[in-house]
């Protein structure tokens, strides 16, 4: 049980009815959670809002409640709590329930529309084999040390991020790399954390269902830097016009990275193939097992905040040559008849530039290459037309298909990525509805030393259509296919 006043700590209050001098279990924003001496902190969310809940959280047995709208009806016993944003409360409430977790250790995010899993879980990868005590917050797993959880969002809501901070902290955890998404950040839920750095990846089509703008979507990252204390570094992607937008009101010590432009850290691709990159950082040449100009980028970052993190140079060289690809993103195998099959996340249409170009710049062009794409359902529509020209451009044959439907029509989704595919390009696609017979197709299609690419889900092990997830794996299932064609 802690005090009331003792988790309010930090939050601006606009009206208190009641004591806050009374002891509390537990804080929820999901009344069906709420149990006897719990607070129950009205939320108003994109889909629902919290304080429709509050006499349900008040039955449950909650003896507190924070909201932005004290309700018409006061009951006795109970202590209400108007706040302005009860979002932000939350956040801060979160971080002084656990103990202020994040001061006691050094946490890192990592924000931007693509590269952020890849940074974050290189970044606990190099940490742990450096040998220290790692977490990670990411979109494929939550690790904390040497255990293993789920991940279900990004960014997680404000309680579990401070909980899971909290077990990292029981572990004795000195470092953690995070990812942060625009939506975390619109919804307050790094807020009350003190963070030690902050990397900026780039910024691209993205999210639009969810931002109005482009402009608002930018402009939610730059918060993110905004906040930052002047303790913390703040790393930015030079060749990235937002790059510089990102720093311009922040203030933590400010450094960039840069393949093309002047940087504190620089980076140039010596070779790329297949097997890996030989990259020089800084005038350092090392190579690495990732692949591609975006791993490049990807590996500065990386490079750089082992720096500002204090580690040594030929530590982090060596560390960095060990580096193994993040599950999903590039991953591929390479059957008996030389069909190299590659399973990526990408699903944006900025992503999914950067695997195609990387694939045509490491082929010898007398190979085929055969993507697999389709978008997500009750998502950005207006990214679909351009994932179709892009796939249609970049690729010999495209197999437009069903990603994550959800609840929209899956048909649908193909016909408004179709809208993007030029003239020239038609007789290139065709239409699979079933993700699994469009992966099939691709693997019969394929003929030695030809490539198949299954772009969008990367390391998802479902597929959600109508409200349920059902058991899929791209990586798998291709895996399967070409074993098939081998017998």
């Amino acid at each position: 049980m802690i005090a009331l006043k003792d988790i309010l700590y930090k939050v601006t209050l606009d009206t208190v009815v009641g004591s806050t001098n009374i002891l509390v279990r537990n804080i929820h924003f999901n009344s069906r959670n709420v149990a006897i001496n719990d607070v129950f902190v009205a939320v108003k969310g994109s889909l629902t809002d919290g304080h429709q809940y509050i006499e349900s959280a008040i039955q449950q047995g909650a003896i507190a409640v924070i909201c932005q709208e004290l309700p018409n009806v006061i009951k006795t016993g109970i202590t209400y709590v108007k706040v302005d944003d009860s979002s932000a409360a939350l956040a801060i409430m979160a971080s002084n329930f656990y103990g202020n977790p994040s001061e006691n250790l050094k946490l890192v995010g990592v924000t931007g529309t693509n590269g952020k899993t890849t940074i974050a879980s290189l970044l606990y990868q190099l940490f742990k084999k450096a040998g220290f005590k790692v977490g990670l917050l990411s979109t494929v797993k939550v690790m904390v040390d040497n255990q293993e959880f789920p991940a279900t969002h990004t960014t997680p809501d404000s309680l579990t991020i401070n909980r899971y901070l909290k077990l990292m902290n029981d572990e004795g955890v000195e470092f953690c790399f995070m990812e942060v998404s625009s939506h975390g950040i619109h919804q307050n839920r790094t807020l009350g954390l003190r963070f030690e750095g902050g990397i900026f990846t780039n910024l691209s089509h993205d999210h639009l269902d969810y931002h109005d703008t482009f402009a608002e979507y930018r402009d939610v990252k730059k918060r993110f830097f905004d906040e930052l204390p002047k303790t913390a570094f703040a790393l930015t992607n030079g060749d990235d016009k937002n790059g510089s937008i990102m720093l311009q009101n922040t203030k933590a010590k400010q450094y960039s990275y840069a393949l093309k432009s002047f940087a504190d850290y620089k980076a140039q691709i010596l070779e790329n193939q297949f097997n890996g990159l030989l990259l020089k950082l800084n005038d350092n040449e090392v190579w690495v097992r990732l692949i591609g100009n975006f791993n490049a980028y990807n590996i500065l970052a990386i490079f750089a905040t082992a720096e500002l993190l204090g580690l040594e140079k030929e530590e982090t060289l060596r560390l960095i040559s060990e580096l193994e690809s993040v599950s999903g993103r590039f991953q591929f195998i390479i059957s008996d008849q030389k069909i190299t099959a590659i399973v990526d996340y990408a699903h944006t249409p900025d992503a999914l530039q950067n695997v195609l170009e990387t694939i045509n710049d490491i082929r010898t062009k007398n190979e085929d290459v055969i993507t697999v794409v389709g978008c997500g359902g009750d998502r950005d529509k207006t990214k679909r037309p351009k994932m179709g020209h892009i796939a249609s451009a970049l690729s010999t044959k495209v197999i437009f298909t069903s990603d994550n439907p959800r609840t929209e029509v899956a048909e649908v989704i193909i016909d408004d990525i179709e809208k993007g595919v030029e003239p020239q390009n038609f007789k290139k696609t065709m239409s699979i509805v079933d993700r699994k017979q469009a992966i099939k197709t691709a693997c019969q299609l394929a003929n030695p030393n030809d490539i198949i690419l299954i772009a969008g889900k990367g390391h998802e092990t479902y597929q959600e259509i109508n409200g349920k997830r059902h058991d899929f794996d791209d990586f798998k299932i291709v895996q399967d296919f070409l074993k098939q064609l081998q017998k």
